[in-house]
């Protein structure tokens, strides 16, 4: 090393010593999966649990639906799925892109109104149908932007 490349790191720091101190202390920092997401796979965790015990236990589907509703969204753990699709290589951010269009929202909400209102009325098989075209629908939509997000 000359007197110029001594002076030029000694004033202005050498970007290659720094690379290799950043490098080093990234590598020493990576820690294994199940550390990074400790909390949402013990979130997880005990919505399996709480589901299997109010089957166990005979426990009305409308109250374990609504418990497991309300544990998901107070420990974050449906946001924390979602941000696990996106980490799926090429196809993960654009499942994440395309669950998060409003049309999709609206689209299952009015299902969801139009199903109520008709079940009460007696048309038990027709809301089967129309579900299911619905599903068929949405999942359609994602792989449609999918695709034509890769194409």
């Amino acid at each position: 090393m000359n007197e110029f490349e001594k002076y030029e790191c000694e004033e202005f720091g050498c970007a290659e010593q720094d690379a290799q101190d950043s490098n080093s202390q990234v590598a020493k920092s990576k820690k294994p999966f199940w550390k990074n997401y400790k909390m949402l796979i013990l979130a997880w965790i005990v919505i399996v649990i709480l589901v299997e015990i109010g089957i166990y236990f005979n426990v009305d589907k409308f109250i374990i639906g609504n418990v497991v509703f309300l544990f998901g969204l107070l420990s974050y753990a449906f946001t924390g799925l979602i941000s696990l699709f996106g980490f799926i290589p090429f196809v993960g951010p654009l499942i994440v892109k395309a669950l998060g269009i409003p049309f999709v929202w609206l689209l299952n909400g009015v299902g969801y109104l139009v199903s109520l209102i008709a079940i009460r009325r007696g048309y038990t098989k027709d809301v089967l149908t129309y579900r299911g075209l619905t599903i068929a629908v949405m999942i359609g939509i994602t792989v449609g932007y999918i695709l034509g997000k890769l194409i």
